[in-house]
């Protein structure tokens, strides 16, 4: 992919990570496409990134399988580090705690944490080497605020926020900055089910966000003009926690 600057973006092929993607290559970085199964989506989400004229590598693992992102990601990271890595993979397994099955808080950490350590790891070394790069973790209103029913996610992303601070404090001494946006109720299929004349009294700007404006503020923090911003978490939310 030459001298371009490259994103790995994870869960990409809809909703927030789609929009995150398409905005990075407009930014002008090329990217590194993760996503777990969905094939077509993936597809789709190329062609938005080939139209704004930059280079997609599609990349199908679950982050959650260590083996699988080894066997991905280490002979491209052989050549190649990564400029930015946005980790948006994460899955929601709605109930109350009283309801919920060990496979549903597991299969929840399992996503946001364990695949942002692991997909982490492969890629910092790198950064650490190049003393230059940028990772942004996509939490959750949930794991600020909390929010009954989702026990599992709120604490998955609580930790994502701690796992954020500690390690821009890590790295901050050659030049990796490491922040979290934190989106409240968007617009994607996660939240299309939820009952909208519930939510909205929640929300002070009374309406759900839209992909696009979580992945505006992933484009700042990717540039140039957030050169002195880390350690933070950046909530987009309309309001809904302050």
């Amino acid at each position: 992919m030459g001298g371009r600057r490259i994103a790995l973006v994870t869960g990409a092929s809809q909703g927030i990570g789609a929009a995150i993607a398409i905005a990075l290559a407009r930014d002008g970085f090329d990217l590194w496409l993760n996503y777990k199964s969905n094939h077509d989506a993936a597809a789709e989400v190329k062609k938005k990134i080939e139209h704004a004229a930059s280079q997609c590598r599609l990349l199908p693992f679950d982050v959650a399988d260590p083996q699988a992102v080894q066997s991905v990601l280490s002979p491209l990271l052989e050549n190649e580090t990564p400029d930015v890595l946005v980790n948006n993979a994460g899955i929601a397994r709605d109930t109350l705690l009283v309801w919920m099955r060990p496979q549903e808080w597991q299969e929840v950490l399992a996503v946001s944490l364990n695949g942002f350590f692991q997909v982490t790891k492969a890629v910092v070394n790198g950064m650490l080497r190049k003393r230059a790069g940028r990772i942004i973790n996509i939490v959750s209103t949930s794991g600020q605020s909390g929010m009954p029913g989702q026990v599992n996610y709120a604490a998955a992303k609580a930790g994502l926020i701690g796992a954020t601070k500690a390690l821009a404090a890590e790295v901050a001494k050659r030049s990796i900055l490491v922040n979290a946006v934190s989106p409240g109720f968007i617009e994607t299929e996660m939240t299309k089910n939820l009952p909208k004349d519930r939510i909205l009294p929640l929300i002070p700007l009374q309406r759900l966000g839209t992909p696009e404006e979580v992945a505006a503020v992933v484009s700042f923090l990717c540039s140039e003009r957030a050169s002195y911003i880390t350690g933070q978490v950046i909530s987009v939310n309309g309001g809904a926690y302050m």
